[in-house]
């Protein structure tokens, strides 16, 4: 071989150990943009999936605040489910409270006055199975919550703000007031 022949083939290893290196070198600052593009993938999928994880909880606690409502109201409709029955059979019963206030003087109308009285009691206690408790009121402190004051007196010998005379029974169904005794109040 001639030196001209080694001298070119000097050079073109020369050549491409230098393309070489530069191509080395331009992979090396590619893998360093893909590591960083990978990092900022990264970074976005973790926010993404941390959104994704709190959208998850607060639907599932709004699920589980439903079922409780649901179920609460369930308990609710289950525990008056008498309710609207009562309210319109008190009319009745206060007639019939009503009729059996009636002095009874001769045998006639004595017997058709102690059958009142049991389809009275009957009535009463059926209704008191269902929960029914009549508010009590003579004699009590007035609330508000429980009486409705139609008059105001003033009595000696009686506390003030307690209940003298009532007019018309209040009654409530387990804890809820379906109609408040009218009630006459001391001053």
């Amino acid at each position: 071989m001639s030196e001209n022949e080694q001298t070119k083939d000097r050079e073109q290893a020369e050549t491409q150990t230098t393309e070489a290196e530069e191509t080395i070198e331009n992979e090396i600052s590619s893998d360093e943009v893909i590591e960083g593009e990978n990092a900022e993938v990264e970074k976005d999928y973790k926010a993404m999936a941390e959104e994704a994880e709190n959208r998850y909880l607060r639907l599932r606690a709004d699920f589980d605040n439903y079922r409780r409502r649901i179920q609460k109201e369930g308990e609710a409709k289950e525990k008056y489910r008498a309710q609207s029955l009562i309210t319109d059979i008190l009319p009745a019963l206060d007639n019939f409270e009503r009729a059996l206030t009636i002095d009874s003087s001769d045998d006639s109308t004595g017997s058709l006055l102690k059958g009142m009285q049991m389809v009275h009691s009957s009535l009463l206690q059926a209704l008191k199975t269902e929960g029914l408790e009549v508010i009590e009121a003579v004699g009590q402190p007035f609330d508000p919550n429980l009486h409705q004051a139609v008059m105001q007196v003033s009595e000696e010998g009686v506390e003030s703000n307690t209940v003298v005379e009532e007019f018309q029974k209040g009654y409530r169904l387990k804890d809820r007031v379906i109609r408040p005794s009218m009630v006459k109040v001391n001053e």
